[in-house]
């Protein structure tokens, strides 16, 4: 795996911190339109019956988006996250490593396939610290607009209402379905990483040569990978963090109230075939191209 090569290889961490806020910012200048669509997907209200949904599918919801409120509509949100990005991306690679050390001690040992995996679902829980309230204020940002009216005018008049009108728990709100979400996708996507980039790694080779688009394929792989399974507990999560703005929609309160209600809030009236299975891959198409997008980044 690297590791013994990789220990002897020490990196400053305020380099690291410095390069993953780099990282982060492209990433999100390049994937956060993506994200905005597929989370308006994954929140918008079940269609009345002889009315079609609001979005009819990816482009419709992009088309809409721009019409309405222009360019910058795809980029509502994106100063909590991007706030946040540069000590989330340093926070997960110590979580990787603090969770490599713990299993491997000063053995020396490769690590296998299922400490690799734990060691990234430790990263998990460590970044939903600062992602939770991050896709909170993310999430409520992004739906307001396409609810017709404009409760807060930006990230930081966002987080103070929240606290304002209920709390830190109003802040956090969603943190359980973001570490349902974030640990094991973490975890899979951290072994797949590792396991690409050796197996692409030629015999003699070191892992750190190996060239750009390799590293690239590692981490579309991965990418792709993790949100195959992040993706379910993700819309419950949209849907959860803005549930008092959809209130209609969720009577029934809390993560299983949402999920209960949101499983029959996407499909047509009418139409039974698949409405449990249908807010499960809302935003289906934008979370493919922005994984494709945003795992390159690595």
């Amino acid at each position: 795996m690297g590791d013994g090569e990789a220990a002897g290889q020490r990196v400053s961490p305020l380099k690291n911190f410095a390069a993953g806020g780099v990282a982060g910012a492209c990433l999100l200048l390049a994937g956060h339109p993506l994200d905005t669509i597929k989370v308006r997907l994954q929140t918008q209200p079940k269609a009345s019956p002889g009315q079609l949904l609001l979005y009819r599918g990816t482009y419709d919801c992009f088309h809409k988006t721009i019409s309405k409120e222009g360019i910058l509509g795809l980029y509502k949100g994106m100063g909590a996250p991007l706030a946040g990005v540069a000590p989330m991306m340093a926070i997960s690679f110590f979580g990787f490593g603090l969770g490599k050390q713990l299993q491997q001690g000063n053995s020396g040992k490769a690590l296998t396939p299922v400490q690799i995996f734990l060691s990234g679902c430790l990263a998990g829980v460590f970044t939903t610290v600062i992602v939770a309230p991050g896709e909170r204020i993310k999430c409520l940002l992004q739906v307001q607009a396409s609810g017709g009216a404009v409760k807060y005018a930006g990230p930081i008049d966002c987080a103070l209402r929240l606290f304002k009108e209920q709390g830190i728990r109003s802040v956090y709100k969603g943190t359980l379905l973001t570490l349902i979400r974030d640990v094991p996708s973490n975890g899979l996507y951290f072994l797949t990483y590792e396991t690409l980039k050796n197996l692409l790694t030629t015999e003699g080779q070191s892992v750190s040569q190996l060239s750009t688009p390799k590293i690239i394929l590692a981490g579309g792989v991965a990418g792709i990978l993790n949100w195959t399974i992040a993706l379910p507990p993700d819309v419950l999560k949209s849907n959860f963090q803005t549930e008092k703005t959809q209130q209609h929609l969720y009577p029934r309160r809390g993560p299983p109230g949402v999920g209960a209600s949101a499983a029959g809030s996407v499909a047509p009236a009418g139409d039974n075939r698949g409405q449990q299975s249908r807010v499960t891959i809302a935003g289906n198409n934008p979370f493919l191209l922005h994984v494709a997008v945003n795992s390159t980044s690595d």
